[in-house]
């Protein structure tokens, strides 16, 4: 996303035919960018939820990881790869899409991972995900600062991901050494003899005990077997527990992605000189992944209104009124609406609400869901969660192909 200013020039520059040059072609490469890297997240979010019983845990996490891992060595390699713009545009397209998809195999398999923890680990990985853009957003300005061309900073950016799809890929791999995960996990996955009596746990030579006395041996990616031998309700049966925080989760991102970044990346300052160059990296990306993040933490801290509270679901339908906020700052190129809210400050400010509560409520919901449920059905409801979630995503993709035409 932080890279789109490299395809934007490698796409929309004029082209030269035949000895003449041709006219030049709009890609609108934001908007299909947003929307192919969704609906891919909604389609295999669904079938991971679907699926995730019978596809061991360890292959769908490092699996994923590794083609993720592939996918970002490839559009590393394009960067400096010359290339007809049509065919540049559908290869860009097709690993956007192949990128997300395998993302999202991995964003449900470790939501469903993290809802059998404790809730404090939900709102930390949260949190996470919400840094993550920020890193993003910072390796942009210093592109800008270091004054490097589009190509050389795209390169950079794209092995940045490697880099840190490499390390994801050892730490998980190294996460069954830590024996308090290993603990922990244990506790909501191991069915003890009586099952009217106390569960206890404890650890013993690095491993978790069984109930019987011995030392289980069983590595902590292979849940489903421990899972399976308690009776675990339904998919509907968990849905009709959680519907209200599925619908928050998905009304928060389609809101969210219906202007950002389709409608946030085209505002423009109204001041000239070098400022403009920062504008949009700082105004829009950073500043509205620094309050995402600020948003998320923030839960750890303070968690209002309450799971059984009516203003949760309220308040988060009350973000609706962010979409004409930003529809009427000073968006350009515009055709049919007016500016009302001209200057940087006004813009800053709205950016400022839409992005802390986008991650406030999205880390809430996702944090309140498994806590509806059993615990041994709490996997079921993080993987549901995380299909809602890709749904609102993709709501918002698709809507703000909608909203761009009308400003």
């Amino acid at each position: 996303m932080t890279a789109s200013r490299y395809f934007n020039n490698r796409l929309n520059s004029s082209e030269v035919g035949n000895g003449t040059a041709e006219g030049r072609k709009e890609y609108y490469f934001n908007n299909w960018m947003t929307l192919l890297s969704q609906l891919p997240l909604l389609l295999f979010t669904l079938l991971n939820s679907i699926l995730y019983p019978r596809i061991s845990e360890k292959v769908r996490i490092a699996g994923s990881l590794v083609f993720i891992l592939l996918l970002f060595v490839l559009t590393a390699t394009l960067v400096m790869v010359p290339m007809e713009q049509d065919l540049f545009f559908s290869v860009t397209m097709a690993t956007i899409w192949f990128i997300n998809s395998f993302g999202a195999v991995l964003q449900g398999s470790l939501f469903g991972l993290v809802a059998l923890l404790p809730l404090r680990y939900s709102s930390v990985f949260m949190s996470g995900q919400g840094l993550a853009g920020t890193f993003a957003a910072v390796a942009l300005l210093f592109a800008i600062a270091s004054e490097a061309d589009d190509q050389s900073a795209a390169l950079g950016y794209f092995i940045t991901p490697c880099v840190g799809t490499l390390v994801t890929l050892m730490s998980y791999l190294l996460l069954p050494k830590l024996v308090r995960v290993y603990s922990l996990l244990n506790q909501y996955t191991s069915v003890p003899a009586n099952l009217n009596g106390p569960i206890s746990c404890s650890v013993a030579n690095g491993n978790p005990c069984r109930e019987d006395g011995g030392v289980s041996r069983q590595a902590f990616v292979s849940l489903e077997v421990a899972v399976t031998k308690e009776t675990k309700s339904s998919v509907l049966e968990v849905l009709k527990k959680i519907w209200v925080m599925a619908f928050c989760v998905t009304f928060v991102f389609t809101v969210t992605l219906s202007v950002f970044p389709a409608i946030t990346v085209d505002v423009k300052t109204v001041y000239q000189g070098k400022w403009e160059h920062y504008f949009t990296p700082v105004c829009c990306f950073l500043l509205f992944n620094l309050m995402d993040w600020f948003g998320r933490t923030v839960t750890t801290l303070l968690q209002w209104p309450r799971k059984e509270s009516c203003w949760f679901p309220v308040l988060v339908v009350l973000r609706v009124v962010f979409i004409p906020l930003l529809m009427l700052c000073n968006v350009q190129e515009r055709h049919f609406l007016p500016v009302i809210f001209n200057h940087d400050v006004i813009f800053i400010f709205i950016m400022v609400l839409f992005s802390a509560s986008s991650g406030y409520f999205v880390c809430l919901s996702m944090s309140y869901a498994p806590q509806l449920v059993a615990p041994h059905d709490g996997e079921t409801a993080g993987a549901l969660m995380t299909f809602f979630l890709a749904l609102g995503l993709s709501l918002g993709a698709a809507l703000s192909f909608l909203l761009r035409v009308i400003v």
